[in-house]
């Protein structure tokens, strides 16, 4: 299949994730963070499963809860954190540091080569979203940045080390797997922190079934398809497109304005993700 093909439908994943923050916002109950990312992941993850009918050889089960909390339980749990802490703006720009994360991670991990316009593309990024997403009324709490910080990282990780280990499965299986043990990491901490959710109405239950089979099942195998075709730095950058979508959502379902900041923020946003494909089909020239 062609790159920019591999590309498109891999960019489908953040531009969807995109659309969390409204789903959540206009069709979840507010308060149970833990128990809806438990709820995102492991039914999901358990439907996939009774669809590949295949569980991890012994071998395999130590990396593939490592990877299901990486991508899934450390990164979702310290996101809302970050999120219940700082405002949206300083939360989203501190979580597109991931894509500068990964590519130190896949010189440390793969012995990729840092390469001069993959950082200035994973900056400007971070820029772009910052200019969409920051305000005058945006605070710094050490603890949200902390969690930000570290669910950008969980996420740079869990990025890299499913391209290293690549098991001899389908991406559905792997998806499968990774999300179940995900939700399975989740399962003790919503017990534990969170009171039980109240009855569900059906606009709770069609968010539940948007994040769990969209936002998550059917995303996932994209992503993960991604990872495992183009390099980490490039798949990375294209997370800058989910605070892009949830802009845009925001501007056309709930009459948000746009300002000519945001929309530079915007601009730049989509140069950094067109330079940072550039550079990854550039010949290897390390910094």
């Amino acid at each position: 299949m062609p790159r920019s093909m591999d590309l498109l439908l891999t960019a489908l994943a953040p531009a969807i994730w995109g659309s969390t923050y409204l789903v959540t916002t206009e069709f979840l109950p507010d308060g149970y963070p833990v128990t809806l990312a438990m709820l995102r992941a492991l039914p999901a993850g358990l439907l996939l499963l009774l669809l590949v009918r295949r569980l991890p050889a012994p071998a395999w089960w130590g990396k593939v809860f490592l990877l299901g909390a990486l991508n899934f339980s450390i990164f979702w749990a310290l996101l809302f954190v970050a999120a219940y802490r700082l405002p949206g703006g300083v939360a989203a720009t501190v979580g597109a540091l991931q894509p500068l994360i990964v590519i130190f991670l896949a010189y440390a991990i793969l012995r990729s080569p840092i390469l001069a316009l993959s950082v200035l593309a994973a900056v400007g990024g971070m820029g772009g979203v910052a200019l969409l997403v920051l305000g005058p009324e945006a605070t710094l709490d050490p603890i949200g940045i902390v969690a930000g910080f570290g669910g950008a990282a969980s996420m740079a990780a869990g990025t890299v080390l499913s391209r290293k280990w690549q098991p001899p499965v389908s991406l559905l299986t792997f998806t499968a797997w990774q999300l179940t043990a995900g939700g399975l990491l989740l399962l003790p901490f919503a017990l534990w922190i969170e009171p039980p959710l109240p009855t569900l109405t059906p606009e709770n239950l069609i968010g539940l079934l948007y994040l769990g089979l969209i936002g998550a099942a059917f995303t996932y195998v994209l992503w993960f398809r991604g990872i495992s075709r183009i390099e980490p730095s490039a798949v990375s950058a294209l997370g800058f497109l989910s605070p892009v979508t949830a802009l845009l959502l925001g501007w056309w379902v709930l009459d948000q304005e746009l300002s000519a900041l945001q929309m530079f923020g915007f601009l730049t946003v989509l140069a950094s993700v067109w330079l940072s494909q550039v550079a990854a089909r550039r010949p290897r020239v390390p910094a």
